[in-house]
């Protein structure tokens, strides 16, 4: 079960000075940022409970064949960056600090943990939609502000933006079902609100993605589902399904190539179905990837 930024609890929080990092292992941080660091199993001790006793460490806890890792952990380099300094980002690969993960009880992932003081704090677990990340991130800097751990850059970047427009209902309706991973209820509000407002690209988009999401929600061994579909070339069912396993595995060209192949050699209502599902698929990515453009091209040459 997710936890949501709500249940940010301060007073149940654990001392970290158990963990301590192998001392024969070497030390190298490699930070992609200010604000953003990747830590270790060696780095760890300097990196997250040092570091926590003057400004907030965010832990996220990921892996590279994650596909929620690959929706949270944006949103979380984002706000870090915006918010330059009242807290610090330390992401750290479990296929690569297997020990630490278990040392610290990591289930599954995405989790999100916060080291404040030397303590660690239970986070949420699961890509949430940004607005409660948000939330969750202004308990944070509130509470470090409490402690007296205002971080390098304070608070100020959370707060001084202006506010934009408010969301559409129906877009928040959709990314709560998202974070619930129900995924029928948030294609049902994506569709309310085409219903409203006809081609809104969030609407599309969001819509496309949750129906990526609940076609491949029973997917146990993505490999297999890619053996198939080398099994049978033709069959449309078995290509959708790899293309589908492709996308959420970052193998965008493999997955357009795919289809834009099944839509040339196929015909009439199979080449239909091909050609609807590389579209919907291509509606869930950003539309400004170059992969994407270049799909789009390419379907367009083998229907043409």
């Amino acid at each position: 079960m997710q936890r949501r930024p709500t249940d940010l609890n301060i007073a149940g929080a654990v001392d970290l000075s158990g963990l301590k990092a192998p001392a024969a292992a070497p030390a190298q941080p490699t930070s992609t940022s200010a604000y953003v660091i990747d830590v270790t199993e060696a780095t760890f001790e300097a990196e997250v409970l040092e570091r926590s006793m003057t400004v907030p460490v965010l832990l996220d806890f990921w892996a590279d064949w994650c596909g929620p890792c690959k929706q949270l952990s944006p949103v979380l380099e984002r706000l870090a960056e915006a918010d330059a300094g009242a807290w610090i980002l330390a992401k750290i690969d479990v296929d690569k600090n297997p020990s630490l993960s278990t040392q610290l009880q990591i289930q599954s992932i995405p989790t999100i943990l916060l080291a404040l003081g030397g303590r660690l704090i239970q986070g949420f677990t699961g890509a949430l939609p940004e607005r409660d990340v948000r939330s969750f991130l202004d308990q944070v800097i509130a509470a470090a502000q409490q402690a007296g751990l205002p971080g390098a850059g304070g608070a100020a970047a959370a707060t001084d933006e202006p506010a934009g427009p408010p969301p559409e209902p129906e877009l928040v309706e959709a990314e709560d079902a998202l974070a619930r991973q129900d995924y029928a209820a948030a294609l049902a509000a994506y569709d309310a609100l085409l219903v409203r407002k006809p081609a809104d690209p969030e609407a599309v988009a969001g819509k496309a993605w949750a129906g990526l999401l609940m076609r491949t929600a029973d997917v146990q061994d993505p490999s297999a589902v890619l053996a198939a579909a080398a099994a049978a070339p033709d069959d449309v069912a078995a290509q959708t399904a790899a293309a589908d396993v492709e996308i959420l595995g970052e193998q965008i060209e493999a997955a357009i190539e795919r289809l834009v192949g099944l839509v040339r050699r196929t015909a009439e209502g199979e080449r239909d179905a091909a050609r609807m599902h590389l579209l919907s698929l291509l509606d869930a990515l950003d539309p400004d990837d170059p992969r994407v453009l270049a799909g789009r091209r390419s379907l367009a040459n083998a229907l043409f």
